[in-house]
């Protein structure tokens, strides 16, 4: 290749780490950058930004930051706490299933923040080490979007895999049952993990010089919480959320009830992607008018601005990749031929690394499954492969940081080199149970 491939490649190597330091807003900056050089620099043709992908992820946040307004969010999470304290003995299962479970309906891995909290208490309160539901809830979270209908990251998969005839149901037969298996794996890698709390040296240093307590709800708290009763509007806003997301399902799967056009002499049936962002716009307005969501309520929670800072990142670092792999895209068909016939599976190594780098799995998706797509890797094969996107948990992020402030046991830790924190063992293990079971499964869907 020319100098020219290789200092095209330099520069799009080095926007992706500087804006990786910074994630979000960042992210897409540097990405913007990296196409200005790309385009006013070297002369090449840009890209296209991923604009379905980018328009999906725009309709479900902003049905989504509705549901947190009307208060069906709140509602989930005292739901979620409930079950938490209710079988308290089982929280290294119940504890990352749960919180996952917010992130699958929801679509974004930040509701799951909420949970984190009260898996750390009833933990210690049943004198359970809380690093171990600890760390697999943050990677079970993480790693969620994979089976949620609802994420940007899916929103990915559907748009890449759209033009192959792929379903839906097909993504999702193979992304839920495999999310499942890994999460399951992962809790029983950590069931045992580390020393019992009450034997850890840490906790036992805590509790000598006192900084650690058993935490005791404020008796006004307590009773707030026992009076609490979810009003109708709150129930009729999760109501009207689920009913999206099945609706979303529903159609997605039978494609044979979306309307069709006649075109050029060509049956062309609603898009997937547009049906996904017709639903949750509709819902967001449902919820606005039956739950009565005041106007002050539309945009102003946590949901809208971490998804909109999401959207800047897959933007901007989508719009450079694409630019650059689209322009030696004979290229990398032709270098990458011997390996998606001989070990495809070195795919999902790249797009490990790549997701690890960025700290966006759908930025991941965004940037690198088209390319996979365009050397022939197989649909099936790019599905199983999809929770290799899921790497960001290498670098500790606000996650990983926020889990280890919350455990006041000390158990749960960032380590002293980076990466040898206490999510990154639970990480690797679900990441590659779920790819594997993903590979088997879809040989059975496709």
């Amino acid at each position: 290749m020319s100098i020219e491939f290789w200092l095209q490649l330099a520069v799009v190597l080095t926007c992706i780490g500087v804006g990786g330091r910074f994630g979000g807003v960042g992210l897409g900056a540097a990405g913007g950058l990296g196409v200005c050089i790309l385009v006013l620099g070297f002369g090449l043709q840009p890209g296209s930004p991923p604009t379905t992908v980018l328009l999906i992820i725009i309709a479900v946040i902003a049905c989504t930051s509705v549901l947190q307004g009307a208060g069906g969010l709140d509602f989930l999470v005292r739901i979620a706490e409930k079950l938490l304290r209710k079988k308290p003995s089982a929280i290294t299962f119940l504890g990352p299933l749960i919180s996952s479970m917010f992130v699958v309906f929801c679509g974004t891995s930040y509701v799951a923040f909420a949970v984190y909290p009260v898996i750390a208490e009833v933990a210690a309160e049943a004198k359970i080490r809380p690093e171990r539901p600890m760390s697999m809830a943050v990677i079970a979270s993480g790693i969620a979007i994979t089976a949620s209908p609802m994420s940007a990251a899916t929103a990915g998969m559907i748009a890449t895999l759209s033009m192959y005839d792929v379903s839906f149901f097909q993504i999702l037969a193979v992304s839920m049952p495999a999310f499942v298996i890994g999460t399951l794996c992962g809790c029983a890698f950590v069931y045992k993990r580390g020393a019992e709390l009450e034997n850890d040296p840490e906790f036992q240093r805590r509790v000598a010089s006192g900084e650690y307590q058993m935490l005791h709800e404020d008796e006004n708290l307590q009773a707030e919480k026992a009076a609490y009763v979810p009003t109708k509007p709150v129930k009729l806003s999760v109501l009207i959320f689920g009913l999206g997301v099945a609706t979303v399902i529903l159609f997605g799967t039978f494609k044979s009830l979306l309307p069709s056009w006649d075109i050029d002499g060509k049956n062309v049936v609603l898009a997937t992607p547009v049906l996904i962002q017709m639903v949750m716009l509709a819902c967001a307005l449902f919820m606005i008018i039956f739950a009565k969501v005041p106007s002050d309520k539309f945009a102003s929670g946590s949901v809208f601005r971490s998804g909109l800072i999401g959207v800047v990142g897959v933007f901007g670092i989508s719009w450079m990749t694409g630019t650059f792999f689209n322009a030696y895209q004979p290229f990398f068909e032709t270098t990458f031929e011997g390996m998606v016939e001989s070990a495809p599976m070195m795919f999902g190594l790249i797009l490990f690394c790549f997701s690890a780098v960025i700290f966006s799995p759908s930025a991941t998706v965004s940037a690198l499954m088209p390319l996979g797509a365009a050397m022939g890797i197989p649909p099936a094969m790019l599905v199983a492969l999809y929770p290799a996107t899921c790497g960001d948990f290498i670098v500790p992020g606000a996650g990983q940081i926020g889990c280890v402030s919350f455990d006041r046991t000390g158990t749960t830790k960032l380590g002293t080199y980076v990466v040898n924190h206490s999510y990154i063992l639970p990480g690797f293990v679900m990441v590659i149970s779920s790819v594997t079971a993903g590979f088997f499964i879809s040989k059975l869907v496709f």
